[in-house]
């Protein structure tokens, strides 16, 4: 079976990892079965978004494997939206990737709905960092952009419980939930709170962390043969157009 992951980095963090260049990232998805990474360039996330997009669109035209997510600062949305065509036009760029904690904008702050604007526009999709109760804001910022569509990177983090209400309540709302603490139930809470299999993806936070985290939270959601196609992959692939 495929595996698409939708939540990775390229890059070296500030954090005391060995990991740093995209060869990194696909000999790691070798040695796990994945197929596909979207991926965003850790310089972008953390400190240079125009800088970062730029060096990652260089290691992205020689590995078909990975896929770019553009990062939008919400601090500098002029910038942002320039920089933005200019990645999307490279056609190796298929969504968006905003962080709320490093450039110090929550979603409820006018810089995010900003930033919210400029995706809803650009007509891809969104991978938003949550970690925190602020995911509740999601549906009505969210509704209140048509086409916009919101993976909820982490599904909340701490606030887990929270984020699977918000995707029961708009359904251009995906949960993905990768993080270093893995909470067991998370996935049975989400799906009985009304979240259908259909908005529940796949991601791994890598090279941050190692994906063996992550394919242990599915395996342990206990899919069926067919719902686990759709997280691994089918819903991935449908949402960002990739053949598979």
């Amino acid at each position: 079976m495929p595996i698409i992951d939708v939540h990775a980095h390229v890059g070296r963090w500030q954090f005391h990892l060995t990991a740093g260049d995209a060869d990194a990232n696909l000999r790691q998805m070798d040695r796990y079965g994945i197929d596909h990474q979207l991926v965003s360039a850790s310089e972008a996330v953390v400190y240079d978004a125009v800088a970062g997009n730029a060096a990652l669109y260089k290691a992205l035209a020689t590995r078909p494997r990975l896929h770019g997510y553009a990062v939008v600062n919400p601090n500098r949305i002029d910038e942002s939206a320039a920089d933005l065509r200019r990645c999307l036009d490279t056609g190796r760029f298929v969504g968006v990737k905003i962080h709320t904690h490093y450039p110090g904008r929550l979603p409820g702050s006018p810089e995010m709905a900003a930033a919210f604007d400029l995706v809803a526009e650009a007509g891809v999709p969104l991978l938003l960092h949550t970690w925190g109760s602020e995911v509740t804001l999601l549906p009505e910022l969210v509704e209140a952009r048509p086409g916009l569509r919101v993976i909820v990177g982490h599904a909340g983090g701490d606030a887990w419980r929270e984020a699977a209400r918000a995707a029961a309540a708009c359904d251009r709302l995906y949960l993905e939930h990768c993080r270093t603490a893995t909470d067991a139930g998370r996935i049975a809470y989400a799906r009985e709170t009304g979240v259908p299999v259909e908005r529940i993806l796949f991601g791994t936070d890598s090279t941050l962390i190692d994906p063996c985290v992550s394919l242990g939270v599915i395996r342990d959601a206990h899919f069926a043969p067919d719902e686990l196609e759709r997280v691994l992959w089918r819903n991935a692939a449908e949402l960002f157009g990739l053949k598979v």
